[in-house]
């Protein structure tokens, strides 16, 4: 059959299945916080990653044990000196409005990204790109400098400025997803809107009511849009634990996206078979703002603070051994790198607690003049026990005096981002490819996403080695050196790390996260659509 007859066929059959109910499946996912954008170029959260991830295909995928896929791109070659990516796109590839898709839309599409007139937080992500560090910068004006052009049609090359090995890992990144070139420049900001988005995914946005629900129907033009068995996929904008775990009770929520850890007790006794758990390359935190008082030029403070902390307290009564004690900034899990860990990671805690009064007291801080600090958190059953706990310790160890703050997760960001008022907060980090530099780029002080204002040049300097260095040993042992000098400053305090937990319908078939989070809702199906 050839390209255009196998086109025709895939989109009859696509919309033959959308004609029929019993086959017309509709998928509701719990996703957390009401997302932001659903423009790739400026989403920074997890919810907005998976919205995406069904709205959006980049050149690669990653299935379910993280190993890279072809997406819009059917195979690519790496040169010799590794260098020089060149990627052969599928036949026929369409947007969901029908036009073409080339690699001119590639090409087009990360320029955008490191454009700084378009303000990418995640810009950095194509920084191993040649001339994209400096066009963030802008020291390079002109975007149309970036390592990438279109050779034709159906080949995209894109160049690097050194050999990276996790480069193919990195692409199935929202920062690497095409957008419409024409929506964006038609309608600006406002090119995401139901109506104006135009995609090339699996699905086209239907519907977006603020919190309330995202609806995703089945994207006819879509390569493989014969195989996604789901019509449509609704996600909900649910912050609190609690109301999910009710909503998914009474079937309205086919998977959760998460399953607070004051809830495992309930969940394990009344859904035993439906807990899905997987590996995560994730870190729990609390962030220092270093840019300001009481913490800046303070290390012996924030050390103090750090020292006092019981790690496996927490894991055990509060994560309810959902998650593992941390010592070191990046979690386990990488091939070929090992763990990191601060020097007193093995004192016991009478030893930690000694030399904790030693430092708070250095830093000018006692029983009549205590540290008061604010502690920022996102709206969440568990963080807001994390915090009254970590609170707790603090005061019995050294008399701190902690005020907890509850934000809700817009108003977070935007105060972590700003440094104004900020002084200590509890934060996250998901991996967005498997390799240490995924957590070591976060605190470089070029970082757009570097909320702490860790500026530290030497450690900058042995980010910048890594990413320079051939030998893939060499390199690890870098980026090694770098999160023993981040452990060392301690902008930051790692707490634990995580692992995903979700409640899923026993219905449900295909849903496999990898390590980083992809679930692609294209690879679900159910297998007897529920009533709604």
């Amino acid at each position: 059959m050839n390209g255009g007859l196998r086109r025709a066929a895939f989109l009859f059959a696509a919309l033959l299945l959308a004609s029929f109910p019993a086959f017309a499946q509709t998928l509701h996912r719990g996703n957390g916080a009401e997302p932001g954008t659903l423009d790739p170029a400026k989403s920074e959260t997890i919810g907005e990653g998976h919205i995406q991830a069904d709205l959006f295909e980049g050149l690669v995928i990653l299935d379910a044990g993280g190993a890279v896929q072809p997406g819009q791109a059917e195979r690519w070659t790496v040169s010799a000196d590794g260098r020089v990516y060149r990627f052969t796109l599928r036949p026929g590839l369409r947007w969901s409005n029908g036009d073409a898709l080339t690699a001119a839309d590639f090409v087009y599409s990360l320029r955008r990204v490191v454009d700084p007139v378009v303000g990418s937080g995640y810009a950095y992500l194509l920084a191993p790109i040649l001339n994209a560090d400096a066009i963030i910068a802008g020291t390079i004006k002109d975007p149309a400098r970036l390592g990438v052009r279109a050779l034709d049609p159906r080949t995209l090359e894109i160049t690097l400025a050194a050999p990276t090995p996790y480069f193919l890992t990195l692409l199935a990144h929202s920062k690497f997803l095409p957008v419409h070139r024409a929506s964006v420049e038609r309608w600006g900001q406002s090119f995401t809107r139901p109506g104006h988005l135009v995609s090339n995914g699996a699905y086209l946005l239907k519907q977006w009511v603020p919190q309330a629900r995202i609806v995703l129907e089945r994207n006819p033009y879509y390569r493989d849009a014969a195989h996604v068995a789901l019509a449509r996929v609704v996600y909900l904008p649910i912050e609190d634990g609690g109301t999910e775990l009710r909503m998914y009770r009474a079937g309205q929520v086919d998977i959760t996206a998460d399953v607070p850890a004051a809830l495992l007790d309930v969940v394990r006794r009344d859904f035993p078979r439906e807990l899905a758990t997987a590996p995560a390359l994730s870190a729990s935190y609390l962030g220092y703002n270093l840019t300001r008082p009481p913490f800046r030029d303070a290390a012996k403070l924030r050390l103090a603070l750090a020292l006092v902390i019981d790690r496996e307290a927490i894991c055990t009564r509060i994560l309810k051994s959902a998650g593992q004690p941390a010592y070191g900034w990046v979690p386990p899990g990488i091939p070929g790198y090992g763990r990191e860990s601060v020097s007193w990671a093995n004192w016991p805690m009478a030893e930690r607690l000694a030399l904790a009064r030693k430092l708070y007291a250095e830093a000018g801080y006692g029983p009549g003049h205590p540290l008061r600090i604010e502690l920022r958190f996102n709206t969440n059953d568990t963080n807001k026990r994390l915090a009254i706990a970590i609170a707790s310790m603090w005061r019995n160890a050294l008399g701190v005096e902690t005020a907890l703050l509850n934000e809700e997760f817009k108003v977070f960001l935007e105060n972590r981002k700003a440094r104004q008022v900020t002084q200590v907060y509890r934060a996250g980090w998901i991996a967005d490819y498997a390799d240490p530099s995924t957590f070591t780029d976060l605190l470089d002080s070029r970082a757009g996403l570097n909320d702490t204002g860790y500026h530290n040049p030497q450690y900058d300097r042995l980010v910048d080695a890594a990413a320079a260095e051939t030998d893939p040993a060499r390199r690890l042992a870098e980026l090694a050196s770098a999160e023993k000098l981040l452990l060392s400053d301690l902008p930051l305090i790692p707490l634990y790390d995580g692992v995903w937990l979700h409640l899923v319908k026993d219905y449900v078939r295909g849903y496999s996260p990898n390590v980083l989070g992809y679930a692609y809702s294209k690879d679900i199906s159910l297998e007897t659509p529920p009533p709604r």
